[in-house]
């Protein structure tokens, strides 16, 4: 399988099977078109009238040793591959729900305003300590594991926090485990002593930001309903420069309401962040926020857009990391990773303030995802195996997608909010990741 297209006048051909990228000429990108369809000679006869027989034979020549050398049209292994791949399901990864509680409103929420539709509550040090015993024990032999703190707002409930971290470090040596420590917040509770605590204990941090002013205060308010905006940049900035602008990002979410997005990141870019992530919604259908099909040229013009400018500022020196851009080329994902995502369900699993643990964040307060609870250190094994065998030869709408190898099927949780299955992959969303590719592979050609 192949997958070519066109930006800007630069011709990129992937072969889907063994992620090779290359750059064809007209005459080549043309020719593959009918490659597999015309022989040599009916090729000849087609394309004589623009280009000379010599021009014809030696692009013919080039992508047929391109071929034989498994770079192009290349058979897909990786099938062969996944009816043995019987490992039992490790859990390396926590999203502990450390506050169903949050001081903002945000229209968007799927968290429904912080308490997941179950009543505003914060995880106990003894609930999140259990958690911690529960990853230790379902890790088995992994060395390296990663504890995420969610809400609602981490930051409503920072002692906890702060217990979880010390006991988790308590355990590392005689477990024979390293944990790293990523938070998210909406940085309006942050100040000096969460900062210093920060900066010498969480590896990772999320600052939540919409971007423009008119942008983030419309969608994210107090409760009282007033805007944020002005309260959090210079908080976020100045925890942004304290990390010396790596290991965080300014983490925000457009919704049908800016389908301009690229001015939202691109305005982040200008406030001096390096690590930028700009997402979009999943909204329920009808909402008012969700993003429909009608509006799928509008964001692939704003995805171009933002590549364009993302590339110059690059050449001037003042360039930025967006988040859905960054692909590697040389290495990229483990071969488990390309075919089975994100671990959610079996190598990733979220716990809510009461102990119930669920595939991943967005399950949260689905009853018949419910897997067990941590402080009986018992799991239903049964969804765990559901999920672990949830890949992209599962699902049909993969098994012919040229991007599976970079998506991974797509997000389990927005497949089963909108077609009620985790291997019928959210259409919207499939679409929005080809074109990211499409453009993070662009922009390879530039820089």
């Amino acid at each position: 399988m192949i997958h070519k297209f066109s930006m800007d006048g630069v011709n990129i051909v992937i072969d889907v099977n063994s992620g090779a990228v290359h750059i064809f000429d007209s005459l080549a990108y043309e020719i593959l078109d009918y490659y597999k369809k015309l022989s040599n000679e009916e090729l000849l006869d087609k394309l004589s009238c623009k280009y000379s027989k010599e021009q014809i034979h030696e692009a013919l020549g080039e992508i047929a040793s391109l071929e034989k050398e498994g770079l192009l049209y290349s058979e897909d292994t990786y099938k062969y591959y996944m009816p043995l791949w019987d490992k039992k399901p490790v859990v390396k990864a926590l999203c502990l729900h450390i506050s169903h509680d949050c001081n903002l409103r945000c229209k968007y929420c799927f968290a429904s305003t912080g308490d997941f539709g179950n009543g505003r509550t914060v995880m106990s040090a003894e609930v999140g300590k259990k958690a911690i015993d529960f990853l230790v024990k379902e890790s088995q032999g992994r060395k390296n594991l990663e504890i995420d703190f969610f809400g609602g707002e981490p930051l409503l409930n920072f002692e906890t926090v702060k217990e979880v971290v010390d006991y988790a470090r308590s355990l590392e040596k005689g477990a024979g485990k390293q944990f790293k420590f990523t938070l998210t917040t909406n940085a309006l509770l942050l100040n000096e002593d969460h900062k210093k605590y920060i900066n010498e204990n969480i590896g990772n941090l999320v600052l939540s930001i919409d971007g423009r002013p008119e942008v983030n205060d419309r969608m994210r308010f107090r409760v009282n309903g007033s805007g944020i905006y002005n309260d959090i940049l210079p908080k976020i900035k100045d925890m942004a420069e304290s990390r010396n602008q790596d290991n965080y990002y300014v983490r925000g979410t457009f919704t049908r309401e800016n389908l301009d997005f690229s001015k939202d990141v691109l305005h982040l870019a200008d406030q001096g962040f390096k690590q930028i992530s700009v997402e979009p919604v999943v909204a329920a259908k009808d909402s008012g926020f969700d993003l429909r099909e009608e509006d799928l040229p509008t964001l692939f013009g704003e995805y171009e857009m933002l590549a364009r400018e993302y590339v110059e500022r690059i050449k001037q020196g003042s360039g930025f990391n967006f988040f859905h851009f960054m692909i590697d080329l040389s290495q990229g994902p483990c071969v488990a990773k390309r075919l089975g995502g994100c671990g959610s369900g079996h190598e990733y699993l979220a716990v809510t303030p009461e102990g119930d643990i669920y595939p991943c964040h967005q399950f949260v307060g689905m009853d018949e995802f419910k897997m067990g609870n941590v402080n009986d250190i018992v799991m239903d094994r049964s969804l765990q195996d559901t999920f672990k065998e949830s890949n992209v030869y599962k699902k049909e709408d993969c098994k012919t997608c040229w991007a599976k190898f970079y998506c991974s099927g797509g997000c389990a949780a927005n497949a089963y909010q909108f077609n009620n299955s985790i291997n019928i992959p959210y259409k919207i969303g499939c679409e929005l990741e080809k074109k990211r590719v499409e453009c993070a592979l662009w922009i390879k050609t530039q820089v």
